[in-house]
């Protein structure tokens, strides 16, 4: 029966968004770098371009050193560390929350708001992390609010059916974050975490595993297969209808294997982690929620795992919200 009320909930709350756009199928290899000459086809160029960056994933995700950052008030900006034919796209946006106290100086947090997220999301909640005594840094994905190009309506580049994009505007998000905590550092944060919600999970995920001053994560909604989400998700079902036909979901799941939490969950070992999902999810089935906290206790990862009550959408209404704040903070209270 909760079952029954939660999931027509999700599926009321999915379709109060009329802006969705079904974009066709391309491969994107023109997205790639290191290419290495020409393929059989754009299907078997990107499939060794994955396999290769999965290999190689710290030089994947590295961020390289940047001096040009600029605080203004509490408005953080600085240059992408990977640039993208979108102007707006390449300058990284981030609002500073500094904690008060005698600890504050030492704990900080970069936030990673949700797929399609606006300007003010998680900003209630990178207050809330300040007055915990524990700095925040929330931070725009890719493609969302200002860094928006002037076509879109919705933040459709950094997950869409183009799979060569999607790779790389993810990356990029990695990058950004990674650049976050280079900064977070250098003003002399000695423990620093990550925190990430829906796509911002996975992206928190990514840089947790290839960035050694993140030492704890919490990651809010999860799923271990980056191309199982956009397949079986109910808010991605715009995304796969311009997939189907084209490609199958094992061809996806291996194309962009350099994006998903599934090949480095082992890196994580020496990260505190917290892993929460949702009892009624139908945008992270919840299935594909369960084989990640599985995948963790079978590498050895330390971690604590919470089931919210509620789904997806569910989770940033009230109460569900409340708990789902109250979980995320407590944790990196007690961690970091």
């Amino acid at each position: 029966m909760f079952a029954r009320l939660f999931h027509a909930w999700e599926h009321w709350l999915a379709g109060r968004t009329t802006n969705r756009v079904v974009r066709g199928f391309e491969w994107g290899a023109d997205w790639l770098d290191d290419r290495r000459g020409p393929a059989a086809s754009p299907h078997d160029e990107l499939r060794d371009w994955s396999a290769r960056m999965v290999a190689d994933s710290d030089r994947f995700f590295h961020a390289p050193a940047t001096d040009s950052y600029e605080l203004r008030g509490s408005a953080l900006s600085f240059p992408s560390a990977f640039r993208t034919p979108h102007h707006e796209n390449n300058t990284v946006h981030g609002l500073y929350f500094p904690a008060a106290g005698r600890a504050a100086g030492r704990r900080a947090v970069v936030v990673l708001p949700q797929w399609n997220a606006d300007a003010g999301s998680h900003v209630a909640l990178s207050r809330l992390i300040a007055c915990a005594g524990i700095s925040s840094l929330r931070l725009s994905l890719p493609y969302h609010d200002r860094r928006m190009p002037p076509e879109l309506h919705r933040a459709d580049y950094i997950v869409s059916a183009n799979l060569g994009r999607t790779l790389q505007a993810c990356r990029q998000a990695v990058l950004d974050a990674r650049r976050a905590v280079h900064w977070l550092s250098r003003r002399g944060y000695e423990r620093i975490g990550i925190l990430g919600t829906s796509l911002g999970s996975c992206l928190a995920m990514l840089t947790a595993a290839h960035e050694p001053r993140i030492r704890v994560a919490a990651l809010n909604h999860i799923s271990p297969y980056f191309a199982d989400v956009v397949w079986r998700g109910l808010s991605t079902a715009h995304v796969r209808a311009g997939l189907d036909g084209h490609i199958d979901l094992d061809s996806l799941r291996r194309l962009w294997l350099p994006i998903s939490p599934q090949p480095y969950v082992a890196r994580l070992r020496d990260t505190q982690v917290l892993l929460v999902y949702g009892r009624y999810d139908l945008s992270f089935p919840v299935d594909l929620s369960r084989r990640l906290v599985a995948q963790f206790g079978r590498c050895g990862v330390p971690h604590r795992a919470f089931v919210l009550p509620c789904g997806h959408y569910t989770t940033g209404i009230a109460p569900f919200s409340w708990l789902d704040g109250y979980v995320l903070v407590r944790f990196l209270a007690r961690t970091l």
